[in-house]
C-alpha cells in the first residue's frame, strides 16, 4: 500500500537506513513495498537484496523533486521499466540546468503517481493516477475525481520512523538550504506525518474509499522487477570480440606470443602452469576481463606510458605473458589459488596504477572504447565534528562554541540546551549519507547498458558516475577494473627524461630491466644502508628501519619487507618474530614444524594473504571455497564480517578433530584474525618492489635526476624541502629561481639544479606562462627594464621574483630594485604590451643605497618557499655548540645524551591502553637522520610545538642495528628575529657581520609552511 518511501539516500531528506525500512514494513504486515527515494537509486539494488531476509517484494521507483517539491512518481514495472527510469533521471543528474517538469515523460513500462492539489487540472494518461495523502480525502469527497476513483491511488508518504527523525529531517533540510533552523521555509520540509502505519490502520484511513486500496494493490501486484545476487555469472561485459570461443583462442594465442618477451628458455612448469590458468580463466568465464585490460595497457604502452599492475592477478603467469604485470610467478612461487579458483565467483583483482599525469587519459580511453561505461561512486557520510559544526550553524551557536564542541573539551551536563542538543543529532546522524563523491580508480564496464542497475550522475570530472557503491556493484555482479594514479610512477618517467637531456651519453634507460637491477651491487648497498630517501615505498621512516633491521639487499627480501611491514603483521606479534628469525637462523627451529611445512620461505610466520589462506587450507582443514570465504572476510572491503566468522567454528572443528593443541590452534587463529583487512598478497607486494627497484635504480646511478623528478612529481612521504636537501646530500648545488633559467618545473644544469617558479608562493601561472614564452621566443632577459618592457607584470607579482632573487644575474641589490619596480609599474591593472612604431624611453630613477643580507634572504626564502636556502641552524637565536652528530650515536648505546636536530616528521600513534605516544624523526647538523621515540609520559610533558629545531635528550638505544632515542626531554630552540621587521641586529653592524658570518653550506630539511607570510618562528 505505500508507493512513496525513503531512506536516508534522500539525501539530507530521508533518515531511515534501507534495511531499517524493509523491518519496519515487516512489523507492520506488508508484504509489498516500493522505494521511490528523492532522485536517487543509490539504495535500490541494496534494498531489492535485502528484501527477501524480510519477506517483501520489492518495487522500485523515483521521487522527482526540485528540492522539496514534489512533481511526480515513476514506478517500474519491470527491469526495462526501471532502466528507463533511470536514463531519464540521469538526464537532469548530467545537467545540473535543467528542471524537473510538473508533467512525466510517456516512459514504457513505467507507472506515474502524481501527488493530489485542490483544484488543480490534470489530464491522465492509461498509466498515470492521482495519489491522495490522509489530509487530502476531505477534499476528495467534493472534488470531480471522487467520480473518477478509478484513476486514484493511496500516496501515504514515509520518510521518518518518529518524531526523533523528523526533527533530523527538519536539521537535514536546514543543513542544505544552509538557513538557521528558525528560518526553515515549511515548503522545504516533509509532513510529521509521512511514516509507516500499520497495514490495518492504513486500511481502515481509507475506508470510505475502498477503490484506491484496490488501484494501489493493483499497480504493486503489476511491478516485478528482479536482479540476480547469486553472483554465479559475472555482468561485466562478457565478450571482448563478441563471441565467447573468439575471445579465448585470442586470449591463448597473446599468453604464447608473450613468451619470448618473458622467458629465454621456458620450462615444464611454464607450459603446465599456463595450461592450469588458461582452463579455469575460461572455465569461470573471466576471459574478457583479461582481454579487456590486455587492451587498456596495449594502449598505455602505445602512447608510452609508465604502469604498474598489482593486486592479486600478479599470482597470474597469463597476467605477466600479457605485460598486465611485470612480477613472474614461477619466480616467486605465488599461490595461484590465491588469484583464481574453481570457487572463486568474482574475477581477479587488477590495480593498475599509472602516472597522475597519464591517467585522465587512460580513463577516456576506456569510456571512449568500451560502451557500458561508468565510474563508481563513494558515499561521503556526516562525520561527527563536521556535523557539529554544520548543526551548530543551524542552531546559530558562534563560533568560538563550536570550536570547544568539535575539541571535545565539554561536560556534557553542563553545556546549555542547543549545544546539548547539537551533541545529540550530530552523533545521530554521524554515518548517514551526506553527499556522493567518486571511487578512487573503480570503473564498471557491463554487458548491460549501467541504467539497467541505476542512474548516474555528472561529476566535473566529467564522466557518468553510478549513485551506488563498489559494494553494492560486486553483490549484482559488477566487478570493477582499478585505474589509479601515484606520483611513483611519474616520478621514474620525468627521471628518464631528466637523463635523457642531462646526460644524454646515458640515454635511452631500459628501465625494465629488472632481473638486472635484482643484482646490482648500488641498489644492494641503498637497500642494506637504508638509503632510499625518494624511492616508492620503501622511503618512510618505518619502512627505512625496517629494512635495516632485515639487512634487506635482495628482492625477495624486499617483497617481504613490503608486507612486513602491514598494520596485520605488526598487530599479530609476528614481525618482530620474523625479523629474529630472519636474523637468527636457529630461533627458526622453535617455530611450530607444521607452519614451517607451510610457510619455509617466511620461516613459518604468516606474511602473505597467500600464507593466511595456506594456514587455513593445510593446518585447518578449510576447502579452498572456505578459504575463498575467508578471503572475502579478510579484505576490509565489506559491509560485515559474516563472511569472516562463518569458517571460524569449521576451522576449530577440525583443529580439535585432527587433535592439534588448543593453545597453538588459539594463537593460529589470532594471528588469521589480526589480518583481516590488512595483509598483501604476496604479488601485490612484489609488484611493489618492481617499482621500488626502478626508482632505486634512478636513485643509485642518477641520484641528481631522480631528485629534480621527485621534486617536480610533489615528493612522495616527505614533502618537496627533504627532497631538494637530499640533492644537495648528492652534490647538487641548489639555486632559487632566476628569470632566465628557471621554468615552471624545476630544471637541473650538470650539478645546478634551479627551483620552478611554481613552488613560489601566490605566484601565478599566468605570470609564469608569459615569462617562459617571452624568454623562448626572443632569447634571455637583459636587466630588470629589458624584463619589464617585455613581459606584461603586476607590482605584486614582480615583487616576489626580486625577493626571492630571480634577478640575481643583475649584480643589483633587491632591496633597490623593489625600490626601482615600484617607480617604473602601475598599479593598474596589467595589459598585454601592443607594439607600437616608437619604443617609449624609460625615467631612470637614482635610488639610495639599500643593502640586503644573507639572513634577510633566508626569511625571503622562508615566507615565498616555505624554506630557507641556507642551513637552518644558523638562524638559531644562541650559536649552538653541541657537537653531537647521529653518526656518533652508536657508540653511545645505553648513554644518556643530548643532541639538536631539525624536526622532520612525527608520527603519533596509540599504546595498548590507549596513551598517545609519538615517533619522531629529526636531521642533525651534518644533514643525517635521527630518530625518536616519546613514550606516553614524555609525549604529554614534552610536546612537539611545530617545525623547528629542537634540543633532544634522552637515552641512546640500538636494536636490530638501529638506532634511536627514547627521549626523556624535549625543547624547541629559539631562532633570530626576523630581520625584515626589526632594527635588531641591524642596527648594530658589528652585530650584522657576525650573523652574516654564520652563514655557509648546509642541509635543506623540511618546513611546510603555506602561508603567504608569516614570522621565521611559526615555521622553523
Amino acid at each position: 500500500m505505500y508507493l512513496n518511501c525513503h531512506t536516508y539516500y534522500s539525501l539530507r531528506y530521508g533518515t531511515i537506513k534501507p534495511e531499517q525500512l524493509l523491518a519496519i514494513a515487516s512489523e507492520n504486515g506488508l508484504q509489498t513495498l516500493a522505494l521511490t527515494d528523492i532522485n536517487s537509486t543509490s539504495a535500490c539494488l541494496d534494498f531489492a537484496r535485502l528484501s527477501s531476509k524480510y519477506k517483501i517484494k520489492p518495487v522500485l521507483g523515483i521521487d522527482f523533486r526540485n528540492g522539496a517539491q514534489q512533481q511526480f512518481i515513476l514506478i517500474a514495472k519491470n527491469n526495462k521499466g526501471f532502466q528507463n527510469i533511470n536514463d531519464y533521471l540521469s538526464g537532469f543528474l548530467h545537467d545540473s540546468e535543467l528542471k524537473i517538469p510538473e508533467t512525466a515523460p510517456q516512459l514504457e513500462d513505467v507507472f506515474v503517481i502524481y501527488p493530489y492539489i485542490h483544484k488543480k487540472i490534470y489530464a491522465l494518461k492509461e498509466n498515470e493516477f492521482l495519489g491522495i495523502k490522509p489530509q487530502d480525502l476531505n477534499h476528495l469527497k467534493f472534488s470531480k475525481w471522487n467520480l473518477l476513483r478509478n484513476k486514484l491511488v493511496v500516496l501515504q508518504t514515509v520518510s521518518f520512523q518518529n518524531k526523533k527523525d523528523f526533527n533530523t529531517h527538519r536539521l537535514l533540510r536546514a543543513i542544505d538550504n544552509n538557513t538557521l533552523l528558525s528560518k526553515l521555509p515549511k515548503s522545504e520540509q516533509g509532513q510529521e506525518t509521512d511514516k509507516m502505519l500499520p497495514y490495518q490502520e492504513l486500511c481502515t484511513t481509507y475506508d470510505e474509499f475502498p477503490e484506491l486500496l484496490n488501484n494501489t494493490a493493483h499497480i504493486l501486484d503489476k511491478c516485478h522487477v528482479d536482479f540476480d545476487f547469486s553472483q554465479e555469472n559475472p555482468n561485466n561485459q562478457r565478450c571482448y570480440t563478441h563471441n565467447e570461443a573468439l575471445d579465448f583462442r585470442l586470449l591463448k594465442k597473446l599468453t604464447y606470443d608473450g613468451l619470448h618477451y618473458r622467458y629465454k628458455n621456458p620450462d615444464e612448469r611454464v607450459f603446465s602452469r599456463i595450461e592450469k590458468e588458461l582452463s579455469i580463466i575460461e572455465q569461470k568465464d573471466f576471459v574478457s576481463y583479461f582481454l579487456i585490460n590486455w587492451k587498456i595497457l596495449k594502449y598505455a604502452r602505445s602512447k608510452n606510458y609508465f604502469y604498474v599492475g598489482r593486486g592479486s592477478g600478479a599470482n597470474s603467469i597469463v597476467a605477466y605473458l600479457l605485460r598486465i604485470t611485470d612480477v613472474d610467478p614461477i619466480e616467486l612461487d605465488l599461490y595461484f589459488e590465491r588469484f583464481i579458483n574453481v570457487f572463486r565467483q568474482n574475477p581477479p583483482d587488477f590495480d593498475l596504477d599509472f602516472s597522475w599525469r597519464d591517467r585522465d587519459d587512460i580513463t577516456n580511453f576506456i569510456f571512449t572504447r568500451f560502451k557500458n561505461t561508468a565510474l563508481i561512486a563513494v558515499y561521503n557520510t556526516f562525520k561527527f565534528k563536521a556535523s557539529v559544526r554544520e548543526l551548530g550553524k543551524v542552531f546559530g551557536l558562534p563560533k568560538s562554541e563550536m570550536d570547544m564542541l568539535t575539541r571535545g573539551k565539554y561536560n556534557v551536563n553542563q553545556l546549555d540546551q542547543l549545544s546539548q542538543l547539537v551533541i545529540k543529532y550530530s552523533t545521530y546522524i554521524q554515518g548517514f549519507p551526506n553527499y556522493l563523491g567518486i571511487h578512487a580508480g573503480g570503473i564498471l564496464i557491463s554487458e548491460k547498458p549501467i541504467h539497467y542497475y541505476g542512474a548516474t550522475f555528472m561529476p566535473p570530472k566529467g564522466y557518468a558516475t553510478t549513485q551506488f557503491d563498489m559494494v553494492v556493484a560486486e553483490d549484482i555482479g559488477l566487478y570493477k577494473f582499478d585505474i589509479l594514479s601515484q606520483r611513483g610512477l611519474g616520478k621514474i618517467k620525468e627521471a628518464t627524461e631528466i637523463v635523457a637531456y642531462n646526460h644524454p651519453e646515458k640515454s635511452p634507460i631500459d628501465i625494465h630491466d629488472i632481473k638486472r637491477f635484482k643484482e646490482d651491487g648500488r641498489i644492494k648497498n641503498l637497500l642494506r644502508n637504508a638509503k632510499a630517501i625518494g624511492c616508492f615505498y620503501v622511503e618512510s621512516p618505518a619502512m627505512r628501519m625496517l629494512m635495516k633491521k632485515l639487512q634487506v639487499d635482495n628482492y625477495l627480501g624486499l617483497v617481504a619487507a613490503s608486507s612486513v611491514i602491514r598494520p596485520g603483521v605488526a598487530k599479530s606479534g609476528m614481525m618482530r618474530e620474523y625479523i629474529l628469525r630472519y636474523r637468527d637462523p636457529e630461533r627458526v627451529k622453535n617455530a611450530p614444524k607444521v607452519l614451517l611445512d607451510i610457510m619455509p620461505e617466511t620461516f613459518g610466520v604468516m606474511v602473505y594473504q597467500e600464507d593466511v589462506i595456506k594456514v587455513a587450507h593445510y593446518f585447518g582443514g578449510l576447502t579452498l571455497g572456505e578459504a575463498d570465504m575467508l578471503r572475502r572476510g579478510m579484505s576490509g572491503k565489506f559491509r560485515s564480517r559474516d563472511e569472516f566468522m562463518k569458517v571460524k567454528q569449521q576451522f576449530f572443528d577440525n583443529c580439535k578433530n585432527s587433535g592439534k593443541p588448543d593453545a597453538l590452534v588459539e594463537d593460529i587463529w589470532r594471528q588469521i584474525e589480526s589480518f583481516a583487512g590488512y595483509a598483501f598478497a604476496k604479488g601485490h607486494s612484489a609488484s611493489y618492489a618492481v617499482e621500488s627497484y626502478q626508482s632505486l635504480f634512478l636513485k643509485a646511478y642518477f641520484p641528481l635526476e631522480y631528485m629534480v623528478a621527485t621534486i617536480n612529481n610533489f615528493g612522495g612521504f616527505y614533502s618537496t624541502e627533504l627532497y631538494v636537501h637530499e640533492a644537495r646530500m648528492h652534490g647538487g648545488i641548489i639555486e632559487a629561481p632566476c628569470i632566465n633559467r628557471s621554468f615552471t618545473q624545476t630544471v637541473i644544469h650538470g650539478k645546478t639544479i634551479y627551483l620552478g617558479f611554481m613552488f613560489l608562493q601566490s605566484f601565478e601561472s599566468k605570470t609564469i606562462k608569459r615569462i617562459v614564452k617571452e624568454r623562448n621566443e626572443n632569447g634571455s632577459f637583459l636587466s630588470m627594464d629589458n624584463f619589464i618592457e617585455r613581459v606584461p607584470i603586476s607590482i605584486e607579482q614582480i615583487s616576489i621574483l626580486i625577493k626571492i632573487n630571480a634577478f640575481r644575474f643583475t649584480g643589483s641589490n633587491k632591496r633597490e630594485l623593489l625600490w626601482e619596480a615600484h617607480l617604473k609599474i602601475s598599479k593598474h591593472a596589467v595589459q598585454e604590451h601592443v607594439i607600437t612604431l616608437f619604443k617609449t624611453e624609460r625615467v631612470h630613477y637614482k635610488t639610495p643605497e639599500l643593502p640586503s643580507t644573507a639572513l634577510e634572504n633566508a626569511f625571503d626564502e622562508i615566507e615565498l618557499l616555505g624554506f630557507p636556502l641556507c642551513n637552518p641552524f644558523h638562524l638559531l637565536e644562541n650559536h649552538s655548540v653541541n657537537q653531537l652528530r647521529a653518526k656518533h650515536l652508536e657508540s653511545l648505546e645505553g648513554k644518556m645524551i643530548t643532541i639538536e636536530g631539525y624536526l622532520i616528521t612525527t608520527k603519533n600513534t596509540r599504546t595498548s591502553n590507549g596513551k598517545i605516544m609519538h615517533f619522531g624523526n629529526f636531521l642533525d647538523r651534518d644533514g643525517d637522520f635521527v630518530d625518536t621515540v616519546h613514550f606516553p609520559p614524555v609525549a604529554a610533558r614534552f610536546p612537539f610545538r611545530g617545525k623547528g629545531i629542537y634540543s633532544i635528550t634522552g637515552k641512546v638505544m640500538i636494536e636490530f642495528d638501529c638506532v634511536t632515542i627514547e627521549v626523556e626531554r624535549m625543547e624547541r630552540l629559539s631562532v633570530i628575529e626576523d630581520p625584515r621587521y626589526s632594527a635588531s641586529p641591524y642596527s648594530n653592524p658589528h652585530t650584522a657581520v657576525a650573523n652574516e658570518e654564520r652563514f655557509g653550506g648546509g642541509i635543506i630539511p623540511k618546513i611546510t609552511s603555506k602561508s603567504k607570510t608569516q614570522s621565521i618562528q611559526t615555521t622553523i
